[in-house]
């Protein structure tokens, strides 16, 4: 990125040869934390905003964009408490196609004025930088805002059951809540794509974190985030490095049994019932849906949907302090 040059004493230290090309693209990197706004809508965290919805996704994914704005990323009140909706982009890394890309965005952005995009390429080890230039960003423009969902733009999301479970918890100073992975380990295989060698992360788990599919978490905490994570090297996992933050702050996320973000597991997935509308009802969020898939859960659910039996986990009361 022309915003970024790279840090060539990275280069001379021993163990460099050894840590592969991605992670060596990384490393030079690394320093490179905040880039120039290309879109922005301070304007989103105004008139009393109860529940910012922010969604991470790419530029060429413009049906799941469009998906959301149609179903669960709907602006509007709920049980009179008024959401939001933005998703954040990086650029297209296609050189021909960019500027193309670019200036379909532009006018996606013209027509629907929800989209926060930074001047870097958009790519798995960059993801970071849209959890790091989000918080910052937050804690400009956001400061009144007392809750935020954040998720990948592949996920359904029962907004009437998030704004319920939010009402129902009292503390928004250290909330956050999902699907909690409490003994992630660093990947060693060189091949994977989650590799992470020893000289970047030499702890055998990760601090415990929630699965970046979908989360909820307190704006206070937000903005404690954003101190945190100026504390840390930027880490190429994105959910370990919010869960990295948490250690710094010394929070614990919470286990949300409503959140599904690795799907909903059934004995009969064969036979479609991982699709019914009525696993989904009392649920808060399920990844991963395809646009189609969540377009149609959505107007199922809203529809005259008569279930026989259900198990309400929408409070979590637990949680609630």
């Amino acid at each position: 990125n022309a915003n970024c040059s790279a840090n060539s004493s990275m280069v001379s230290m021993p163990w460099f040869a050894g840590v592969g090309e991605r992670i060596q693209r990384f490393l030079l990197y690394r320093h490179c934390r905040y880039f120039p706004m290309i879109f922005n809508h301070p304007e989103k965290c105004g008139e009393d905003i109860y529940l910012l919805m922010v969604v991470k996704s790419v530029i060429t994914q413009y049906k799941r964009r469009e998906a959301i704005r149609r179903t669960w990323g709907q602006e509007k009140e709920i049980r009179g408490k008024k959401i939001r909706l933005l998703f954040l982009l990086g650029t297209d890394s296609k050189g021909e196609e960019q500027a193309h890309h670019q200036k379909l965005l532009e006018y996606e952005d013209r027509v629907f004025g929800d989209i926060l995009q930074w001047d870097f390429e958009d790519s798995f080890y960059n993801l970071t930088l849209k959890e790091v230039g989000f918080l910052k960003w937050f804690s400009i423009y956001c400061q009144s805002v007392p809750y935020i969902f954040k998720g990948d733009d592949d996920v359904f999301v029962n907004t009437v059951n998030v704004v319920e479970f939010l009402e129902s918890n009292k503390n928004t100073t250290d909330l956050i809540t999902g699907d909690v992975l409490t003994t992630s380990a660093p990947n060693r295989d060189r091949n994977s794509k989650y590799f992470i060698p020893e000289v970047m992360f030499s702890e055998t788990f990760y601090p415990p974190y929630v699965g970046g599919g979908g989360f909820l978490m307190g704006g206070p905490l937000a903005m404690r985030m954003y101190g945190a994570s100026n504390e840390l090297e930027i880490f190429p996992i994105d959910d370990a490095f919010i869960g990295m933050c948490l250690k710094v702050l010394q929070v614990s996320p919470k286990e949300h049994s409503g959140i599904k973000t690795l799907g909903i597991k059934v004995k009969s997935r064969e036979n479609g019932m991982s699709k019914n509308p009525c696993w989904y009802r009392d649920l808060l969020l399920v990844h991963k849906l395809a646009p189609d898939e969540l377009i149609q859960m959505w107007e199922q659910l809203n529809s005259n949907l008569t279930c026989t039996q259900t198990k309400s986990i929408r409070s979590d009361k637990n949680l609630c302090t």
